[in-house]
């Protein structure tokens, strides 16, 4: 039996700019949509340098972003947006086609989970959108108190979908937090996004775009 579980930022939904434009337009800054997805791709390398090093690798990126889009002074922003995170989450966009593969997996009986380094507010966040009851599980870092690449939250999240770790298969967009992570409890990782980088490993697969997850899911799954 395999089941399947998710990431949440980057992942299934992805950063609003135009809300997070809005959001800092309440504390005087106004910045265009467009300006901040232009800075991202440098943000989220910084990101993933900051997981398993930074005490809150969220604010490097933030800091980051901000900075990309020629924001200053950012301190006190990317602080405010931190704890307004958890009442107005940024992350929020639905990725195109990503929820249709997590409706076809459970529509086979493949059980499904989320699995995301979150603010604890992740079930909310998810009815709020219209995708409450869509999972078996969410396994949401901010509830459990450890993040991934911590092999205790994988280890979590396969228990709670009634699989061994070995028969996991992880879909996310972060080297380090979800590929490293879900590789070293001996499960399978499918690699999202603009990133991803085939390096011929036998237990990763690569994905670009919901088609690609349907393909390496297809792939993993025979």
């Amino acid at each position: 039996m395999t089941a399947v579980t998710f990431d949440a930022g980057q992942t299934l939904v992805e950063l609003d700019t135009q809300l997070l434009a809005r959001r800092l337009g309440e504390r005087g800054v106004e910045v265009r949509a467009d300006v901040l997805d232009a800075a991202a791709p440098r943000a989220w390398d910084r990101y993933d340098a900051a997981v398993g090093r930074a005490a809150v690798p969220w604010k490097v990126f933030m800091d980051a972003l901000l900075e990309g889009a020629r924001i200053s002074p950012r301190d006190e922003l990317v602080e405010w947006l931190w704890e307004e995170q958890p009442k107005r989450n940024l992350w929020r966009r639905p990725i195109a086609g990503m929820i249709e593969v997590v409706d076809a997996m459970r529509a086979r009986g493949v059980r499904v989970g989320v699995l995301s380094n979150s603010e604890g507010k992740l079930a909310a966040l998810f009815d709020e959108i219209g995708w409450g009851g869509r999972f078996d599980t969410i396994v949401d870092s901010g509830v459990e108190g450890i993040e991934k690449p911590d092999r205790r939250i994988f280890e979590r999240a396969a228990a709670r979908l009634g699989v061994a770790c070995d028969a996991l298969i992880h879909v996310g967009d972060s080297r380090p937090a979800d590929v490293d992570g879900v590789l070293a409890v001996g499960g399978r990782a499918i690699w999202f996004g603009r990133v991803a980088e085939d390096r011929g490993e036998a237990r990763v697969r690569i994905a670009r775009d919901a088609a690609g997850v349907r393909d390496a899911l297809r792939d993993f799954r025979g």
